[in-house]
């Protein structure tokens, strides 16, 4: 008998599995509450789970592709569609909490008054545990695998957990006054919260997608590997960049020009191993081109 083939699937993977399930679960919970209460704002959060559910699939998709290796067409793979989902979910977060915020102000403005409290408070605390114990989930493999579509769905989540607390609050403290205007405030409040919060997920996604360089520590630990090596005289043209799981490093080092390109070779190889163990959790992707000669001036004369 032949066996099964067993797919493994990837930490990163399995955390998009598993917050695309617990959005569907949510979103069962609140329509179910919801349509059976007639309470609008618990349908309102049942729509919020509903995109929950489509940003997590499409972070499944986007790691799926991020981890499949270079073709003729993706000659460096395509590591750049997980800082692709960071803006766009970043971008939904920021839509979410400007929608928030205009709810708010709706229902400051038209005096609008909660109904159905006991059943929304019953889901808002459910939705609450379930939902804390996603982030902290997602914080660990967004830890382990410095993933950062998994940091961006743990982003996205928390700021659930955020939303789900003001709501709580709202609406503990409106049952205890009937005064709306702690709802009012609350609501615009963890609305600004979630905007800022994006603000970052976004700038970190569109610094990848223009090829930022590493942070300056892991640089400058790059140029003190070239220092350790006797045979090299100098170094130029070092670029650095980021995409996904890939991190990539392009140098330009100076020789004597009567060592032998054995030798040279075999320096490279030292260096390229120094590099890599600076974080083993990265695909490290070194080219290096050995020179004869400082060509920075040449190319670039002053």
């Amino acid at each position: 008998m032949s066996q099964i083939p067993i797919v493994k699937i990837s930490a990163e993977k399995k955390a998009t599995l598993v917050s695309s399930s617990v959005a569907f679960i949510l979103t069962l919970i609140k329509l179910t509450i919801g349509l059976l209460s007639g309470s609008v704002a618990v349908l309102a959060s049942a729509v919020d789970s509903v995109l929950d559910l489509f940003v997590s699939l499409f972070n499944y998709f986007a790691i799926s592709n991020s981890e499949k290796p270079a073709d003729e067409i993706f000659n460096y793979g395509r590591g750049k569609i997980e800082a692709l989902a960071s803006v766009i979910e970043g971008t939904i977060i920021t839509i979410s909490g400007l929608f928030l915020f205009y709810t708010a102000i709706d229902k400051y403005l038209n005096n609008k008054v909660s109904t159905y409290l006991e059943e929304s408070l019953g889901v808002m605390i459910v939705s609450l545990i379930i939902t804390i114990a996603l982030v902290m989930y997602l914080n660990i493999v967004a830890k382990k695998t410095n993933n950062m579509v998994i940091k961006a769905d743990a982003l996205h989540y928390k700021t659930d957990v955020w939303t789900n607390i003001a709501v709580l609050i709202s609406l503990v403290l409106v049952t205890l006054t009937n005064n709306e205007i702690f709802d009012v405030l609350i609501g615009g409040g963890i609305s600004l919260f979630i905007i800022y919060s994006a603000y970052e997920l976004i700038e970190d996604g569109v610094l990848v997608l223009l090829d930022r360089s590493l942070e300056d520590e892991t640089t400058n630990k790059i140029k003190d590997i070239f220092k350790t090596e006797s045979a090299v005289n100098n170094y130029h043209f070092l670029k650095t960049r980021q995409a996904g799981h890939n991190t990539f490093v392009d140098v330009h080092l100076v020789f004597d020009c009567i060592i032998t390109l054995m030798e040279a070779h075999r320096v490279s190889d030292r260096i390229e191993d120094k590099i890599t163990q600076l974080d083993t959790n990265t695909n490290w992707i070194i080219n290096i081109h050995l020179d004869p000669y400082d060509d920075s001036i040449i190319n670039n004369p002053e």
